[in-house]
């Protein structure tokens, strides 16, 4: 599923690699950030590509490759959301390690709210009558 570069929260002054890319989505990461066509960044990477040398224009290439992040999959619509993929891009391991910590919480809570109600004191008879 293909997202335009307007339609996100996380193209705001943002450079992500594009999924819908022809080759690990450099060239089209750069022109939705710099609102071109990818056509034209194409072709000044061709220029550069046939001036230079194949082995610059390649390892400059790779290296974007590898430290660019991708574009998420799904637009992002708050701020909450683009620190999470932040940090998943970044580090899996910690974005998982947050989410284990939240459903903990979460667990914990629900837990509290059983024992209260499943308590010996809490009256059910009068709670459950109908006046």
């Amino acid at each position: 599923m293909s997202y335009s570069h307007s339609q996100g929260y996380y193209h705001k002054g943002r450079l992500y690699r594009s999924r819908d890319g022809a080759i690990f989505g450099v060239c089209r990461g750069i022109a939705n950030y710099a609102d071109i066509s990818v056509c034209w960044v194409r072709c000044i990477c061709i220029a550069i590509f046939i001036f230079s040398g194949f082995f610059p224009l390649a390892l400059i290439y790779l290296i974007a490759a590898i430290f660019m992040k991708p574009e998420p999959v799904v637009p992002l619509a708050t701020e909450e959301e683009l620190e999470f993929y932040t940090s998943y891009a970044g580090s899996r391991a910690m974005a998982v390690s947050r989410l284990k910590k939240k459903f903990e919480q979460l667990e914990r809570r629900a837990r509290r709210m059983e024992n209260i109600v499943t308590a010996k004191e809490f009256d059910w008879e009068q709670r459950l009558k109908r006046p």
